[in-house]
């Protein structure tokens, strides 16, 4: 018997289960991949928009080189939001410094926000999937013992058919958790690295442009 004979033969509650994994499966792959290729692309492009800005001779330089590098708009967003003046708003009270501060944490949050997204439903799947498969397998052993009462004896008959629907279940959880919570954690580290970068550039560039704008006053 194979797996779709055993979800053909299934009950409604075999079904769901069997579909549930299938769709947290392909969700969990589709964030897997495409994860990785937006994560190895923004790697590159924040290492080469970095070393543009360092390379420029102002800042409006850096601007016009960095928007050639930056397609996610990660660090460009940090550089608009220096500009930025909400003239006569709380927004513009107290010392450059502290204004730059603001600005460039909102920024660094929104670009973590992006980098972020589609890691709870990884988490979410490596954390769910094998208790879901579990119910499948609690469900298989549920319906041998019902055959096995029905028959009044043990035969190989009455219990194959939902034993091997439960061990498949198992199977399908461990299936569907394990790709999720590697691909999570192997994510994760991207992220954590470009998050580093992230943080490192905001803090020369609130230095830098404090400077710029002259000495803090007590």
């Amino acid at each position: 018997m194979n797996v779709a004979q055993l979800f053909l033969q299934g009950d409604a509650v075999t079904q769901t289960v069997a579909l549930l994994l299938l769709a947290m499966s392909v969700g969990s792959w589709v964030v897997i991949l495409w994860k990785s290729w937006l994560l190895r692309r923004v790697g590159s492009d924040v290492a080469r928009a970095i070393s543009a800005f360092w390379q420029s001779a102002s800042v409006s330089q850096a601007l016009d080189r960095m928007k050639a590098f930056d397609r996610e708009g990660l660090l460009v967003s940090m550089l608009l939001a220096t500009r930025r003046e909400d003239v006569g708003t709380l927004a513009t009270a107290g010392h450059r410094s502290q204004q730059l501060t603001r600005v460039l944490r909102d920024a660094l949050h929104l670009a973590l926000a992006r980098l972020q997204y589609g890691q709870v439903l990884l988490a979410t799947v490596g954390a769910t999937a094998p208790f879901v498969g579990l119910l499948g397998t609690v469900w298989g052993i549920y319906h041998a013992l019902i055959g096995i009462a029905t028959a009044g004896q043990i035969t190989i008959d009455k219990i194959s058919g939902p034993v091997g629907e439960s061990l498949i279940m198992t199977a399908a959880g461990l299936a569907v958790a394990i790709p999720a919570v590697l691909g999570y954690n192997v994510l994760g580290r991207s992220i954590a690295r470009i998050e580093a970068e992230l943080e490192g550039f905001a803090r020369d560039l609130r230095e830098l442009l404090t400077a710029e704008s002259g000495p803090t006053t007590p």
